[in-house]
């Protein structure tokens, strides 16, 4: 895990864009004309991921599934059996609570799921491995945080996965031997084309339960046109989320 996440850190933004910059201060004497280009890229590299507006022409290449309809909620239980969380990371240590939490991004899962749980009567997994080898593993946090923030209890906790992909296959060891093989997967809408094609790998039939779209209007002054840290951010999650569903149509198929 720490090669993989090292390699990751370096060949993906803001990482590489950082050794373009790097690489031009190297280069200005002896390669200017190589280190001017490094510095424009990797500038204009930190500028574009700066943009709120790139930020939205960007999810919105990558959100291809629609949100539920808010009537839909209710009528779950008839296209599926079971609702599946999946884990975004963890907040370490957080002094607030003395222990670590979920992510931001992993409560706004939670709280959908929660809510199309309480309409539907689905049951829930909550999907997510030991984050960097140390636990607790992520579906607890998650499973935990549901009955204590939501109200909602976890039927099963999957704690093993570490990928998307080992999300479906090992979550497919919890369930189909239950007989559950319809699911509704809740994760963020630019991962959900990778999370149905995993899952549906995995032998399942799924309803997609998209949230967290950011390939809407992004309400920004001069359309987005100002640069925001929050966007590099963004932008960073949504061009892993781009490798990552190259790299799964490489080694998955």
């Amino acid at each position: 895990m720490p090669f993989r996440y090292f390699i990751k850190q370096l060949l993906l933004p803001p990482g590489i864009l950082l050794l373009l910059l790097v690489l031009a201060w190297w280069w200005r004497r002896s390669r200017p004309r190589l280190a001017g280009l490094c510095f424009i890229l990797g500038v204009g590299g930190f500028w574009l991921m700066s943009l709120p507006v790139v930020v939205e022409w960007s999810a919105k290449a990558l959100e291809r599934e629609p949100p539920l309809a808010r009537e839909e909620w209710a009528t779950l239980g008839r296209r599926a059996d079971a609702i599946v969380v999946l884990g975004s990371g963890r907040e370490r240590g957080d002094p607030a609570w003395g222990a670590d939490q979920p992510t931001g991004v992993g409560l706004g899962r939670e709280r959908y799921a929660a809510r199309l749980a309480k309409a539907s009567g689905l049951p829930i997994l909550t999907s997510g491995g030991l984050h960097y080898g140390t636990p607790p593993t992520e579906a607890k946090l998650m499973a935990d945080s549901l009955l204590d923030d939501f109200g909602v209890t976890v039927r099963w906790q999957e704690g093993r996965s570490r990928t998307t992909w080992e999300n479906a296959q090992l979550s497919a060891q919890v369930l189909l031997p239950e007989g559950i093989k319809r699911v509704v997967v809740v994760t963020q809408a630019w991962h959900m084309p990778r999370a149905v094609w995993s899952f549906q790998q995995a032998g399942f039939e799924v309803v997609p339960a998209p949230v967290g779209f950011l390939g809407v209007d992004n309400a920004r002054p001069l359309g987005g046109w100002m640069p925001e840290f929050k966007s590099i951010w963004q932008s960073g999650q949504l061009m892993n989320e781009a490798v990552g569903q190259i790299g799964y149509s490489l080694f998955y198929r």
